[in-house]
């Protein structure tokens, strides 16, 4: 397992106290000069004590070969710090100019047809390629240099989200790097053929030599299944070591600078193995974007507790996020009144102990002009702003009443993400595409949040086996290692629930034999013989089961053939006789060791699940609030300090009407909510109370 990095976190400017730091990314390159002084007047007016400058500067900073301008950056820097604003100094390293790919077009990635990616947009460059790190690494080391001394720069920040549009490059300096990654991996090239099961389809290699990228192999054709999950692999760290080199530069010449890059962490944001990456960064910093619709306040609690997950519950920091709507997806929905406050106090709650936004001031062109801001197009005088003011007076108060001294609380129940094992669900040759790893996750959170429960969703790599109940929902891959961790888990106590398509293949994506899941078929005591997968895209096609307990599952089963004398069977299915199904098992139980072990054998979806779960919680021995009248109104996330004697409880609504709660201490903050003469406080849609007990 990686050597994780000690914690760092950015300080305070000399002078002042810690606050939990509140801004955003900063581009006065884009606004004349004369626009800086109003900046820092309005962000003294919010109470913004940390910006993020530079991300995109470098043909600014570095405007021809070897000629660097530090001047702008150094008045606007000057600026800040004199205003008690910190900065959070970028690598400025994301896109290259245009005088270095005019220069240099073999920095350019290729896509698996070999097309160039042009320079126009951002992140036109090649992870490995030596020519591109050699001109990115003289930027950081003049920027270093220069900057080293400054007091205002509290950290930096290393690139920009590291593969959101080069995660995949094809190129020959690809294919090098990646014959290299493979015999540092494998050592012989015998053991890469082992490892991908070469001797399908005449696959086989005589030398690393034949190595290549999975690259266009015709429309319709299906790519080797391990070869394509060790290339995910490899992208992964690729970017991961160009990171790396960036970070070892910067922190050889600024030492005791804390150093850090944004992840995109989210519900189906799983370019990157980010666990991994969180071992090389001195503190975790992550962009979250909201989700429309009815799952945008579940998602964006999930995320952020797989973040703190990530963060192993060090405090961690909230880069970027955004006041409304953004501008690259299809419809670009605008957030709902109250949304702004609650959303930034939805990460606050899971660990984050800094909270900034995409971007400081809207742009007036470009490609990112529509995506808000914290001002506005529309200015000072505008609803953005004023929430943006107000969320930053409570985060103030949050500060003074001591929320910076307390961690996220341990959750009695983890769910467990796994990145490669939503790399491998992934492949095009599966029993069926509309399964995924990385859906069944957030449908455990959600469901049991529906009960009360507010679950931490952790790592695989993480402690879930010291959580008094672990949920391993469509671990598709199951090592040795984690296999072991499982039957100890299970046989020294634990409470393990296990979903349908868990432990089906190992590391290298070699199904275990013998019946599925067949890395720990004895520890959850079926025995499964096929799969039934279900759909809508042929007439008569079986689209759903029904199990005895009213629950409806969809687009996936598991055809339990057996189970084990120690086994309880709680559900089966109710189908047709012709079908097959009648009367197979969908969930049991089953005792291993001291502990016991649930196996829910097909998707059931938040709704199937929030159904299911109570009678199976109890079979369990794991106790809920679910018998309280709304207990799945609102989501209650704990904050408390290492003692234990002083607690934040955070009340989230989940519901479209105001519901009432138990106060039952100081509320410290109340945002669509107000405390009535009963004790209680009432909270309405999209609304938040921080109760400090």
């Amino acid at each position: 397992m990686t050597q994780r990095r000690a914690f760092r976190w950015p300080q305070p400017l000399e002078g002042q106290t810690a606050r939990i730091w509140y801004g955003g990314d900063y581009n006065p390159d884009q606004w004349p000069e004369e626009v800086w002084d109003d900046d820092i007047r309005l962000m003294t007016k919010a109470g913004v004590n940390l910006v993020s400058v530079g991300i995109f500067s470098w043909a600014k900073i570095e405007p021809r070969e070897g000629v660097f301008d530090f001047d702008w950056l150094d008045r606007i820097i000057d600026k800040l710090g004199k205003a008690g604003i910190a900065v959070d100094l970028a690598s400025a390293t994301a896109s290259p100019p245009m005088w270095l790919t005019q220069a240099h077009p073999e920095v350019l990635w290729q896509d698996y047809r070999g097309d160039v990616c042009q320079p126009g947009a951002r992140q036109h460059w090649r992870p490995t390629s030596p020519v591109f790190r050699e001109y990115a690494l003289k930027l950081c080391r003049a920027m270093a240099e220069h900057y080293k001394d400054n007091p205002y720069v509290v950290a930096w920040h290393v690139s920009n989200e590291y593969g959101c549009h080069n995660r995949f490059d094809y190129s020959e300096d690809a294919e090098r790097a990646f014959q290299d990654w493979c015999k540092d991996r494998y050592g012989t090239i015998d053991a890469v053929n082992d490892a991908w099961g070469t001797a399908f389809w005449a696959q086989h290699m005589n030398d690393f030599s034949e190595i290549v990228p999975p690259r266009f192999i015709g429309d319709g054709n299906f790519m080797n299944p391990g070869k394509l999950l060790d290339w995910k692999r490899f992208s992964s760290d690729a970017l991961k070591a160009f990171y790396i080199a960036e970070r070892d530069l910067l922190e050889e010449l600024t030492p005791g600078r804390p150093l850090t890059t944004n992840f995109m962490v989210s519900a189906g944001g799983t370019g990157l193995d980010y666990d991994d990456w969180g071992a090389e960064v001195d503190f975790v910093s992550n962009d979250h974007y909201f989700t429309p619709g009815e799952s945008h306040l579940d998602e964006m609690a999930y995320s952020a507790s797989l973040t703190d997950g990530i963060a192993r519950k060090n405090p961690w920091f909230l880069m970027e996020n955004s006041t409304g709507a953004v501008n690259w997806r299809p419809i670009n929905y605008r957030k709902e009144p109250g949304q702004l406050v609650r959303d930034a106090l939805v990460h606050l709650s899971m660990g984050a102990n800094a909270i900034c936004y995409f971007q400081w001031r809207q742009s007036k062109a470009g490609a990112e002009k529509f995506h808000t801001a914290m001002v506005p197009h529309a200015g000072e005088d505008s609803q953005d702003f004023r929430d943006v003011c107000e969320l930053g007076e409570d985060l103030q108060r949050l500060a003074d009443a001591g929320v910076l001294d307390t961690t996220l609380a341990k959750s009695r129940v983890a769910v467990v993400f796994d990145y490669e094992s939503e790399w491998a669900t992934e492949h095009t040759a599966t029993p069926t595409q509309q399964v995924r790893h990385w859906t069944e996750p957030l449908a455990w959170f959600r469901a049991l949040a529906d009960l009360g429960v507010t679950a931490d969703v952790v790592p695989i790599r993480s402690d879930w086996d010291t959580y008094e109940a672990a949920v391993l929902p469509s671990v598709y891959l199951l090592d040795e290692s984690n296999t072991r961790r499982v039957r100890d888990y299970v046989a020294k106590g634990g409470k393990l629930f296990v979903t349908y398509y868990t432990g089906i293949s190992d590391e290298k994506d070699h199904i275990w034999l013998g019946g599925y899941p067949g890395s720990i078929r004895d520890v959850v005591g079926v025995r499964i013989e096929e799969f039934a997968p279900m759909g809508t895209d042929f007439e008569g096609a079986l689209d759903h089961l029904e199990l005895t307990n009213g629950a409806v599952a969809h687009d996936f089963a598991d055809v339990i053939a057996s189970t084990a004398d120690s086994a309880r069977v709680l559900e089966t299915y109710k189908s047709e006789p012709w079908v097959g199904m009648n009367g197979v098992p969908a969930i049991t139980v089953n005792e291993y060791g001291d502990g016991k072990a649930a196996y829910v054998g097909c998707r059931l979806g938040r709704e199937g699940l929030a159904k299911s779960l109570p009678e199976l919680l109890e079979t369990m021995g794991v106790e809920v609030a679910s018998g309280e009248a709304g207990a799945g109104d609102v989501l209650r996330v704990e904050r408390t300090n290492e003692a234990g004697d002083v607690t934040f409880h955070f009340l989230f609504n989940r519901t479209h009407h105001p519901v009432s709660v138990p106060a039952d201490g100081e509320v410290v903050v109340a945002s669509l909510a107000h405390t009535g003469d009963d004790g209680t406080v009432t909270i309405d849609p999209n609304g938040v109370a921080i109760v400090k007990r």
